[in-house]
């Protein structure tokens, strides 16, 4: 091949020395882009009006209950579940939490193999409380099911977690966060209560997508409208503090990764937003944990409820 003309030598170094730039341009937004991702913006302190400012003065003070729904993860290496069990027990913020997992028992690859299984009765050796989400193949919505494999469902997943834990689930998280008065009565007839959420990580996505730059500004918007309820004395106070339920997704490999940023974030946010937590801001006993949990259930089929984002809008 022959070689280029003179002229053209400079052109190509010109060309060259401007890939490397837009390279290292392309490199540096990325870095920044991670770097807000993996830390979040500084979060401002959220004015408040003085009524609400002088509500909150007589209200007990926060406590969060974390909650995972779709779980146990697939993957047996590097498993979502298990690395969150293992950030909730060792985490500097307070170590030894307790959650309650929304488990689907026997979902495909997962819950319905012995993997799963041996899963979920770590959750319940570690001090969590295993609720009900679905004992289906795939995630179900429950009011598309036909009445007979609703109720196998039901009878199923209650009994796959009786034999793990030891008893019923008392609680139960309609996938998609959905029920009518059909599956709300039959949830009853079971001994079980609706927990839907005030908080969601939005994380209910594949990696990737899920990624998310507004972990902060999401919890933060959220946590504001929990602080005008809770200054309305609509959310009630259990072992002298006031229950405020997150829910994430421990399928999420994302989730996993940052669940110690995820902790942390909700205490600042709920600094930023003036609302004071417990001397211990998450739950680390299963049978306070219950008790709050199901002081926070939904009492009827006909009760108002809030649910974070377009989910309210889209069951209504």
């Amino acid at each position: 091949m022959s070689s280029l003309p003179v002229s053209l030598v400079p052109l190509r170094k010109l060309i060259s020395i401007s890939s490397r730039h837009v390279k290292k341009i392309i490199f540096n937004l990325i870095v920044i882009f991670v770097t807000i991702g993996a830390t979040g913006c500084a979060i401002e302190p959220v004015p408040m009006s003085p009524q609400t400012a002088e509500r909150l003065k007589s209200q007990a003070p926060i406590r969060f209950l974390l909650t995972f729904d779709d779980g146990p993860a697939r993957p047996r290496t590097d498993n979502p579940t298990l690395s969150i069990l293992n950030t909730l027990a060792h985490n500097p913020l307070q170590p030894g939490i307790k959650a309650l997992f929304f488990v689907q028992t026997r979902s495909s690859g997962a819950g319905e193999t012995d993997f799963g299984r041996n899963i979920m009765r770590q959750e319940t050796d570690e001090g969590h409380l295993l609720g009900f989400h679905t004992a289906t193949p795939h995630h179900a919505n429950h009011r598309f099911l036909n009445p007979e494999k609703f109720a196998q469902s039901l009878n199923d997943g209650i009994a796959d977690i009786t034999s793990i834990q030891g008893s019923p689930p008392k609680l139960v998280r309609p996938p998609f966060w959905n029920y009518d008065k059909r599956t709300f009565a039959a949830y009853q007839q079971q001994g079980m209560h609706v927990l839907l959420t005030d908080l969601s990580a939005n994380d209910g996505k594949i990696y990737g997508i899920k990624a998310s730059l507004r972990r902060r500004s999401n919890m933060l918007h959220l946590l504001t409208d929990v602080r005008e309820r809770i200054a309305a004395g609509e959310l009630p106070a259990v072992d002298g503090s006031i229950p405020v339920v997150v829910s994430f997704h421990d399928v999420n490999s994302y989730t996993a990764d940052h669940m110690a940023e995820y902790l942390q974030i909700l205490m600042d946010c709920a600094s930023a937003v003036q609302l004071p937590t417990a001397s211990k801001p998450f739950y680390d006993d299963k049978a306070a944990l219950e008790r709050a949990a199901l002081a926070r259930s939904v009492r009827d089929s006909a009760q108002v409820v809030h649910l974070p984002g377009f989910w309210s809008w889209l069951w209504d």
